[in-house]
């Protein structure tokens, strides 16, 4: 890094922490209480606080990573500065655990766009400054830095295990995938993301050799039809029977298989997933949920995907290629029809901006859902088409473990949606800097009128005296 760039980072990071420390302030005072899930976290984390390790709240569905960090950080504070009685692990204190995580997510996405993008020399550091700082204050995953939830500290956790991973420190990688993995358990899928990183690169390798010996086209052409998606899955086939090849990636991602093994382990004994109330968090084969996760990805990246270029290019690849995107249609339009789920907590709960979402599109008719098809095709096509940079073997491996993460979910939460989202918008090529920072205002305007809503739009449901907030 130049010391002009490392300046100006630190300069950016700074002034993004002075922000959210004023937003924090501000929230704080105005919600000083528990809100939402945090009736859960906090009493959780305080009973840690004061050694009571056993207690646990039934009504808790994640491991215990976020309760055990903060206790790990808050008591060795206190401590130190003195700090006694109630102001030891308060909702602020506990709040402001996710505030210091923020800060290291927007290292981490730093050092992950100078890793991922270092041979790419037309990158400036004043782009990478300022695409870190776009991603940093991603609205699902800022406005979330305000209260005791587990996002920011998965996030963190992975993000660090996916730099490790890009770094080859894979025992590291995988114990910060441990982290990760106590915070939320689906992100193991991250986990097999980073073995995916490892397998993708050797795979790539060996497919090169592969046309080189056969004196074939290049690689890069090889994408976009099924001709050359039966060849690539013949080769896969063809190299993953060999035991040598077998040994080889086992040598390599073995503190992944170790984690993952423990992660099914863990499964057996649990009996699920899921700890605490398991009745609202089923798993199932909710397929939309890929679809909703394209059309958020096609909103908060329009800037990237959505421009007479790209349109351009689809309609065109529409022409050349009708009968693959009628065969797309119909697997979509099938999907949809039987394996469309509507959780009851997306129906009941008002103060969440997917309940708002499913009733003024998805409840306006019944075939509203059928006629979005072509939008989620686009969708689909240009997030692919952005990730043409990337192997045909890293995209196979980043839309299994995408799919890993989203199907089974019933519910549709726009936080679930947080870590695939990082992880593609990391790996896509920079654009130029006006659309990046049309990006970066864009988030600012959507962060704004969050929190706007969330101070301000108040109100309280007739059964009950506690003031209501809108949020993500």
């Amino acid at each position: 890094m130049e010391r002009s760039e490392a300046y100006g980072f630190s300069g950016a990071m700074s002034g993004a922490f002075l922000l959210s420390c004023l937003l924090f302030a501000a929230i704080s005072r105005r919600q000083r209480g528990p809100y939402m899930d945090e009736v859960f976290h906090v009493p959780q984390a305080q009973a840690y606080c004061h050694g009571r390790f056993l207690q646990w709240d039934p009504m808790i569905t994640t491991l215990p990573g976020l309760y055990l960090v903060s206790v790990g950080v808050v008591k060795p504070t206190a401590w130190l500065l003195g700090w006694t009685g109630s102001v030891v692990c308060s909702v602020g204190m506990l709040r402001f655990i996710n505030l210091l995580f923020s800060a290291g997510n927007f290292y981490l996405l730093y050092l992950l766009l100078f890793k991922i993008h270092q041979k790419n020399k037309a990158v400036t550091g004043f782009q990478r400054i300022l695409s870190a700082l776009t991603l940093a204050m991603f609205p699902t995953l800022y406005f979330f830095t305000f209260l005791y939830y587990t996002d920011p500290g998965s996030v963190f956790f992975t993000l660090f295990a996916y730099l490790m991973c890009l770094y080859g420190n894979h025992k590291t990688s995988a114990l910060l995938g441990f982290c990760g993995f106590m915070f939320r358990q689906t992100n193991i899928v991250w986990t097999v993301f980073c073995a995916g990183n490892v397998v993708a690169e050797k795979l790539n390798e060996a497919w090169k050799t592969e046309l080189q010996k056969k004196k074939d086209e290049k690689i890069s052409s090889k994408k976009g039809s099924f001709s050359d998606l039966t060849r690539i899955l013949q080769f896969l086939i063809k190299y993953l029977i060999s035991p040598k090849n077998l040994i080889t990636l086992t040598t390599l991602t073995w503190p992944y298989i170790i984690l993952v093994t423990f992660f099914f382990v863990f499964v057996f004994i649990n009996g699920g997933i899921v700890v605490g109330d398991r009745s609202s968090h089923e798993a199932c084969l909710h397929f939309p949920q890929l679809f909703y996760f394209l059309s958020f990805t096609l909103f908060f990246s329009f800037p990237h995907l959505l421009t007479p270029t790209k349109v351009r290019k689809f309609l065109l690849s529409l022409r050349k290629h009708p009968m693959q995107y009628s065969l797309i249609t119909i697997i979509s339009l099938f999907l949809i029809w039987k394996f469309t789920y509507v959780h009851k907590y997306l129906l009941a709960d008002n103060r969440h901006y997917t309940f708002y979402v499913w009733r003024k599109v998805f409840q306006r008719h019944e075939l509203v859902k059928y006629v979005l098809v072509p939008f989620y095709i686009f969708a689909g096509w240009t997030v692919a088409d952005t990730l043409k940079s990337k192997s045909i073997f890293w995209i196979l491996m980043y839309f299994v473990c995408l799919l890993a993460v989203t199907v089974p979910q019933k519910l549709l939460e726009f936080r679930y949606f947080i870590l695939p989202f990082l992880i593609y918008r990391l790996n896509i090529p920079f654009m130029s800097i006006y659309r990046q920072l049309v990006e970066l205002a864009f988030y600012i305007v959507v962060n704004a009128v969050t929190f706007y809503l969330f101070l301000n739009r108040t109100f309280q449901w007739e059964n009950s005296d506690e003031i209501q907030r809108f949020m993500w």
